[in-house]
């Protein structure tokens, strides 16, 4: 007879309105059963099996509140619990096992009623489900709706009483964060096939990632991090220096490679001692830990007892002979249980760090200083202050997202290093060689391209999903479909899209449903907001880091996972709802559920090199229906791969009377006849992504070209503003125009670019940026560059990262 229902959670309704109701999320599900209900209901009183199933629900709520979970339901004596129903942070795999672990733990300490012992498997299971988020609250039945859920109900009846097992979708999200043994393959209900399970026993010590081979595109910030911690060595005044980027951007590579590099200064060796802080830590001294046992060459998770004689050589010397043993003693029970009792173990390791930085440079590294606790933060502020008083040779070097907010004030010594995003060129690098090195075709460096957004782990991430014995045939490779999003960035977009509330949140879910340059008129409509509604968000969205400005004008999403993810979030209602207002506002065209973005430095680049390298002409290029053009076959004007000298009408003379050719590029129209690319027209176009890669000479010139504020007329030599572009506020700007004082923000609300003024008193422009290429005429060799004797600009630059074919090369 199974136990009567009762629902004990919360309520966690939102405060703010959101005005789609459902959306398509990736969500984890828990679900847990007692093993033998029906032989403990038979033998106790009613009031006892009262007593029972409220001191066993409690129990469970409690560890889900903690773990952030959402209780779905209480069937009989079985709970199904959400995470990431309503915000995910992109652990929510992680948070559903460590709940589910400690669900284990807690009934076994707890002394029920009666003295009964319950035993309970636990089911784990992660995919993809619609969630009605009025509904996503503790109690809120029906909130969510897929196989997924079925799928956790069916896997926890393999589990072992007392035990956790995970699908392959968990076992994935959870690698390396904890300890996971595979078992045989489940038979379930309805399932063709069997589904790998695997069974959780504990969280493991996170082990930190190899980095093989070079690093690339970080020549700039490696050298700004390595002169910040020579100069601490040298001048003996500690620096902190921090690491700063988005998920993905390459900040342990960062820090990896400066440990690689920075190994003595000036004859002097430098002590490293680094550390790796987990989501979500279960001790809070862990990372202090872990200093310790890199300090004194332990392995992680090693016997405590044989880490004594290593322990005993390294406080050698630097304490008092008669404080070496209680020393030892305190830095193994730190090892033993890094927790909040291990206060003196971590003042230990802060006075053993000070005695070796007055013999020898020391370098302290912090790994995802975001996640790690409070305590830790006081730990190292503490060590830099003693540190700064005493004018010792110690660094800090901590890498963490640009949000992150340290509650105590910033040191003297602080320097902030940014990470951005790779360029083009250095993108196409990376993803060549990670291509190359794991076995899979170079030949998709074009398609993955525009899809990383110039950030290492996406290539990663892109380049681990692919098939690693694929061939030029293989369909995989060869088509011109857009690759899945991987699970790891579609976790990480999830999280960073759930951290806007409702507005923003539904402004960019609609923003990434089109297909053209998002502006304020054109989200209105989708969303049937007045535009001064939506030109507010898009400007916060903008400040935020999520949209930017499009070399056509409007705004396109950032990061093309975020892009995807948005998008994909919708349910097909009110994507066709969408479609219908796009259609008769005749807004052209709508992406695709898996549409790419415009990545930053990517937009103006990526048709050129599809035409020199003779790709596949994409729909909606120059306005028409494309088609597979065979390569070989030419645009327009021109040859794929050469540049047409375009005659331009000198200032101050009547049309017509010719001056001197001058091949230029206006970036933004590949195939609209061969050497003329403008900035600005460049754009998408429907359904799949960029077809080839940006590389060559174009994109060097414009990254060349100065960022900031804009860039440069080439008759004034005055910053010129692109369409859209906020500028910096200056004294003599006003705050009257749209968008709070921010010059170009116009263009968001009106769907047209703005004019601006340049300075005080000046008149609007609105130039097109024109570049000039190097051209050579026919019969003089490469080495003697132009007949003029002159050098233009473009010229005696690195060859590409993705080479092009042998006539545009």
């Amino acid at each position: 007879m199974p136990l009567s229902t009762v629902g004990t959670g919360r309520e966690d309704a939102t405060t703010t309105p959101w005005p789609v109701p459902q959306e398509r999320r990736t969500l984890t599900v828990l679900f847990a059963d007692i093993v033998g209900s029906t032989a403990v209901t038979e033998r106790l009183d009613p009031e006892d099996v009262r007593a029972v199933q409220f001191a066993y629900f409690d129990t469970v709520a409690g560890v889900l509140r903690r773990w952030q979970g959402t209780v779905e339901k209480y069937v009989g004596d079985a709970v199904m619990a959400l995470f990431g129903a309503r915000t995910s942070d992109g652990l929510d795999g992680y948070r559903a096992v460590r709940a589910a672990l400690e669900i284990q733990a807690a009934l076994d300490r707890r002394t029920l009623p009666g003295g009964v012992t319950l035993r309970v498997r636990v089911g784990v299971a992660t995919g993809e489900a619609v969630v009605d988020l009025a509904a996503a609250r503790d109690g809120g039945h029906a909130m969510a709706s897929g196989a997924v859920l079925t799928t956790a109900a069916r896997i926890q009846e393999y589990a072992p009483a007392g035990g956790v097992v995970v699908c392959a979708a968990t076992h994935r999200a959870t690698a390396g964060l904890v300890d996971q043994h595979a078992l045989t393959p489940a038979s379930l209900t309805g399932k063709a096939l069997p589904v790998d399970v695997w069974r959780v026993t504990r969280p493991t010590h996170r082990r930190p990632a190899r980095h093989d081979g070079p690093l690339i595109g970080r020549r700039r910030e490696v050298a700004t991090a390595l002169d910040q911690l020579t100069g601490a060595v040298r001048e003996h005044r500690p620096r902190w220096v921090a690491l700063t980027g988005p998920d993905g951007i390459g900040r342990s590579r960062v820090l990896a490679e400066l440990r690689h590099r920075l190994t003595e200064v000036d004859g002097r060796a430098v002590r490293w001692a680094v550390a790796h802080c987990p989501p979500y830590p279960e001790q809070v001294f862990g990372p202090v830990a872990q200093l310790l046992r890199d300090l004194a060459g332990l392995p992680a998770g090693g016997p405590t007892d044989a880490a004594r004689p290593r322990l005993a050589a390294l406080v050698d010397g630097l304490v008092p002979a008669g404080q070496l043993g209680p020393t030892v003693a305190t830095l193994a029970a730190l090892l033993d249980a890094p927790d909040r009792s291990a206060v003196a173990g971590a003042a230990a390791v802060r006075r053993i760090l000070l005695a070796l930085a007055a013999r020898r440079p020391v370098v302290v590294g912090v790994d995802d200083l975001d996640r790690a606790a409070p305590e830790l933060g006081r730990f190292l502020h503490a060590l830099f202050a003693a540190a700064t008083d005493r004018g010792l040779p110690l660094a800090v070097l901590a890498t963490h997202r640009p949000d992150r907010t340290d509650p105590l004030p910033a040191p003297a010594g602080r320097h902030r290093i940014d990470l951005a995003p790779l360029g083009t060129l250095h993108t196409g690098r990376l993803l060549r060689r990670l291509l190359a090195g794991s076995g899979r075709p170079v030949g998709a460096a074009t398609r993955l391209l525009p899809l990383v957004a110039g950030r290492p782990g996406h290539a990663a991430a892109y380049v681990e999903a692919m098939p690693r014995h694929g061939t030029a045939g293989d369909p995989a490779v060869d088509t011109g479909a857009e690759p899945a999003l991987p699970e790891g960035l579609r976790r990480r977009a999830a999280a960073r899209l759930d951290r806007c509330d409702g507005t923003h949140r539904a402004v960019l879910m609609a923003a990434a449903t089109l297909d053209v340059p998002v502006t304020a008129p054109a989200v209105a409509v989708l969303l049937d907001w007045a535009p001064e509604r939506v030109a507010g968000a898009l400007c916060r969205l903008t400040d935020a880091g999520l949209l930017q400005p499009s070399t056509r004008g409007g705004l396109v999403v950032t990061d093309p996972a975020v892009r995807r993810c948005a998008s994909d979030r919708l349910p097909r209602p009110v994507r066709a709802d969408f479609a219908r207002r796009a259609a008769s506002a005749g807004l052209t065209g709508m992406a695709a559920p898996t549409g790419a973005t415009e990545p930053a430095g990517v937009a103006a680049q990526t048709e050129v090199a599809a035409a020199r390298a003779g790709a596949i002409r994409p729909t909606g290029v120059t306005g028409r229906v494309g088609a597979r053009r065979p390569v070989g076959v030419p645009h327009r004007a021109g040859d794929p791969g050469r540049v047409t000298p375009v005659r331009r009408t000198a200032p101050g003379r009547r049309t017509g009377v010719a001056r001197a050719a001058e091949p230029v590029h206006r970036a933004g129209s590949a195939g609209q006849g061969a050497g003329t690319h403008r900035v600005g027209s460049a754009g998408q176009w429907p359904g799949a992504g960029r077809a080839a890669a940006a590389t060559g000479v174009v994109g060097h010139l414009l990254r060349s070209l100065p960022t900031g504020d804009g860039v440069f007329d080439r008759g004034s030599r005055q910053p010129t503003a692109l369409p859209g572009v906020a500028r910096r506020p200056e004294p003599w700007r006003g705050s009257g125009d749209t968008g709070g004082g921010r010059p170009g923000w116009a263009a968001a609300v009106t769907g047209r670019p703005a004019a601006l003024p340049d300075r005080p008193g000046g008149t609007g422009r609105r130039l097109a940026v024109v570049v000039p290429l190097p051209s050579r005429p026919s019969g003089v060799a490469a080495a003697q560059g132009p007949v003029t004797g002159r050098r233009r600009r473009g010229e005696g630059l690195p060859r590409p990262a993705v080479p092009l074919p042998a006539r545009a090369a």
